[in-house]
């Protein structure tokens, strides 16, 4: 087991040294080509920006507003129908746009029911089992200058709800 730990600890440092070695073997300027590739990355967060900020400002607004809880309350009332506890729908609405805010909406979940719990166990699974769509969507088609999504909003979507489902499936393999 101990050469698992040995293993990723120096995995990343002979990845970067691999790629240094390559490139200078091969005849490539490496620092140039790394202070370009820097470059490049600060302008992209630059233009990332301001999306970065109206998201957070967006998730901030729901759940002061206590708009997030009223839409829960709504929506939950037919997830419990279906297997998936009420309390969570806040979680997965807030992970849609924010992976950092739904971890601060866990953390209080993990406070109020346990992290052993049937939800707290649900809660975990979900936050792996999803991403954050509209996130993700917004940074990469305005990286890309892509001006219609086409199909993209609604596979994100299906794919959200089998990551949820498949959240709730193994939340109950588990506490079998």
């Amino acid at each position: 087991m101990n050469i698992l730990v040995y293993i990723s600890d120096y995995m990343i440092p002979f990845l970067v040294l691999s790629i240094v070695i390559y490139g200078v073997l091969s005849g490539v300027n490496v620092y140039d080509t790394f202070i370009r590739g820097a470059k490049k990355g600060f302008l992209t967060v630059i233009r990332l920006m301001p999306t970065l900020i109206g998201l957070m400002a967006a998730v901030g607004i729901l759940r002061g507003s206590g708009f997030l809880d009223f839409i829960a309350s709504i929506i939950g009332r037919f997830s419990d129908l279906i297997g998936f506890p009420g309390e969570l729908v806040p979680l997965t609405v807030v992970k849609m746009f924010s992976s950092s805010a739904a971890t601060g909406l866990l953390l209080d979940i993990y406070r109020e029911f346990g992290t052993d719990s049937r939800i707290g166990l649900i809660a975990s699974l979900s936050l792996c089992c999803t991403e954050t769509i509209f996130y993700t969507m917004s940074v990469y088609f305005m990286t890309a200058k892509v001006r219609h999504s086409r199909y993209t909003l609604a596979g994100a979507l299906l794919a959200t709800f089998a990551g949820l489902a498949a959240s709730v499936f193994l939340a109950g393999f588990v506490q079998s």
